[in-house]
């Protein structure tokens, strides 16, 4: 199959050429005033992109009104994206100020780690140290998410025997009276 690639149509380019100088520059001095420097290219660039998108759309008596119209609106979603991108930033310090350290920080967890299966050392990395939930962690593992928040419950219950000095129950079961074995 294959792909046809549209011809552009001359008049149409040309009128964007038209409106492209006739724009360009006031664009670039509206958007320099409203976002910052290192901002402003792509957001002029963006407001070009709508105007060949939408170039029937304009006006032939307000070209650079209706310009402005775009640019004011890509400069409103770049400030929400921007807010996005700060908010972003201090959830990520906040978290990090929160999560456990990095592994090898804390000499005793390293050992109580070490003594679990590979499985469980993984299982508690993601949730820990990665700060997935176990919806996000049955994606990574390919289980369930039931699944996962089990064997977490069960990770973190050995991880706490471990670092108690407990030794750690086998299949997270624990022994009762009736089920050992006689002497």
């Amino acid at each position: 199959m294959s792909r046809r690639t549209a011809v552009p149509d001359p008049d149409r380019r040309a009128r964007y050429e038209a409106v492209f100088r006739e724009v360009y520059e006031p664009l670039q001095r509206y958007v320099r005033r409203r976002v910052a420097a290192a901002a402003a290219d792509d957001v002029v660039a963006e407001a070009l992109t709508v105007l060949w998108r939408r170039l029937d759309d304009v006006p032939h008596d307000a070209v650079l009104a209706w310009s402005y119209g775009i640019a004011r609106r890509c400069v409103a979603n770049q400030r929400r994206s921007a807010g996005r991108h700060t908010h972003l930033i201090e959830r990520v310090k906040a978290d990090a100020a929160v999560s456990p350290g990095e592994p090898g920080d804390d000499p005793l967890l390293d050992v109580a780690l070490s003594a679990l299966p590979e499985a469980d050392r993984e299982l508690l990395h993601l949730w820990a140290w990665e700060g997935l939930q176990p919806r996000e962690i049955s994606v990574v593992l390919g289980i369930s998410a039931n699944a996962v928040s089990i064997r977490l419950h069960r990770a973190k219950q050995q991880l706490a025997d471990q670092l108690r000095g407990k030794e750690p129950l086998r299949a997270g079961h624990e022994e009762v009276g009736h089920m050992k074995e006689a002497p």
